[in-house]
């Protein structure tokens, strides 16, 4: 038999629960309740309150009311899908960090899979990629604690750390029969989101590590610098393992090689959700050709350029397949310390595609290989030979050292002969593209 002030606590919870889900079905009732529905279920509130008050009544350790809320809605949101969370305050000054472009730690991107912690992928320079982790490895246990059951902050909170402390990471990788143990120390991870360098003459190379807020302003930069060395003639633009951040940024580099057309639209349930976002009209590079790399750590943003650049025929996708990060998260502050990140729509390129599970397809699929060239050692040319003669105009043929390329980065040098093909060959996507096509369609419908 229940006791008068157990009771009077289980009522208080259950007016409490039944209060604040009559509040949020009132709320949300123009948007999505159809008629006939119940505004809410009165019998599962009923045991979720069950349930609290079996908790905090016969739990081995005492939990305060506070804890078990919160308890409850992280287990709330982590039951819909592994980006929407219950951002703590630490947590909400991570997410906010993470897109200004410094913290400690050790530079990886992280996401929540069936209860696994999966690298989406690790930050250029970081602790993380010097040590060799890859996109798509499992981190199984931090420091020998295993991470089955933690939650996304929770362990991202553990992987952060004063600059110089040491942390084991027990990581799962595909392929491999063991589990491998890393031995990493924390460092500021300071994000530069863009570099850029001359592959070549005319061949410029820049690579998006990160979209933060300035990410499209640096890459207008980096070409105008690049651009006054030499004439352009092609650019490889290197998304890969670039995790996603800030969809205004994506937007932005997107419409830094576009003139005009739409960039990336949403979908979702509110009536906000359905949002479209369009390209500047002036294509930085005045039309050269562009080879977009991605690979499976190409995430969010980073398929929504790729993606766009894509549908309409303004670049060649090449690598391997991007993760498929499609969907949009929006945060809402619900104090000034804490917030909810939650899923509220999925991104569709330009041509109508889901990026959400599918990613991006490469037009020119390249695996990342180890590349030797054979059958050109110990060869001699007429310029080797002592007493040649010269070519008339007083120049040397120049000896490209290309297998350097080749050998550390085989992707990157298909993109590079690719851009050189295409300028040989005077090359042009004249036929109608992807977004073209399916922005006809769209318009047709409506």
């Amino acid at each position: 038999m229940q006791t008068p002030r157990l009771t009077r606590l289980r009522s208080r919870a259950l007016w409490l629960l039944c209060a604040g889900g009559l509040l949020a079905c009132q709320l949300a009732t123009p948007a999505f309740a159809k008629e006939g529905e119940s505004t809410y279920a009165l019998d599962d509130l009923r045991t979720f309150a069950d349930v609290f008050n079996q908790i905090r009544q016969g739990y081995v350790e005492e939990i305060d009311d506070s804890t078990l809320l919160q308890y409850a809605i992280e287990g709330m949101l982590s039951g819909l899908d592994p980006h929407s969370v219950y951002l703590t305050s630490d947590a909400f000054d991570d997410l906010q960090t993470s897109t200004s472009g410094e913290f400690s730690g050790l530079g990886l991107e992280v996401g929540m899979e069936n209860g696994l912690l999966r690298v989406i992928a690790p930050i250029d320079g970081s602790p993380a990629a010097e040590a060799g982790v890859q996109p798509g490895d499992i981190i199984l246990k931090l420091d020998n604690n295993p991470l089955k059951g933690m939650s996304l902050s929770d362990a991202v909170g553990k992987m952060r750390g004063p600059k110089g402390s040491e942390i084991e990471l027990t990581i799962g990788r595909s392929g491999e029969s063991q589990p491998l143990t890393l031995n990493l120390t924390r460092d500021v991870i300071k994000v530069a989101s863009v570099r850029e360098r001359w592959l070549e003459d005319g061949y410029a190379y820049v690579r998006v590590s990160q979209f933060q807020k300035s990410t499209g302003d640096d890459v207008a930069k980096a070409l105008e610098a690049l651009k006054k060395d030499h004439e352009l003639k092609g650019v490889v633009l290197d998304l890969r393992n670039n995790p996603g951040g800030v969809l205004g940024a994506s937007v932005d580099v997107a419409g830094l090689f576009m003139r005009g057309g739409e960039v990336v639209y949403t979908e979702g349930r509110l009536p906000n959700a359905g949002q479209s976002y369009g390209a500047s009209d002036e294509d930085i590079t005045n039309g050269a050709p562009i080879v977009v790399l991605i690979n499976r750590g190409s995430a969010s943003a980073s398929e929504i350029v790729a993606g766009a650049l894509q549908d309409h025929g303004r670049a060649i996708i090449m690598g391997t397949d991007s993760f498929g990060k499609g969907s949009v998260q929006t945060v809402m502050p619900i104090s000034e310390t804490r917030a909810v990140k939650l899923t509220t729509a999925l991104y569709f390129t330009p041509g109508g595609r889901s990026i959400q599970a599918a990613g991006i397809v490469p037009d020119i699929r390249v695996d990342r290989a180890r590349v030797t060239a054979i059958g050109e050692e110990g060869r001699i040319s007429e310029a080797d030979l002592i007493g040649h003669l010269g070519n008339g105009d007083g120049e040397e043929r120049r000896k490209i050292e290309a297998s350097e390329l080749q050998s550390r980065d085989n992707q990157l040098y298909e993109a590079l002969t690719l851009l050189k093909g295409v300028n040989i060959l005077g090359m042009n996507r004249s036929r109608p593209t992807a977004a073209t096509l399916a922005r006809q369609a769209r318009s047709d419908d409506n």
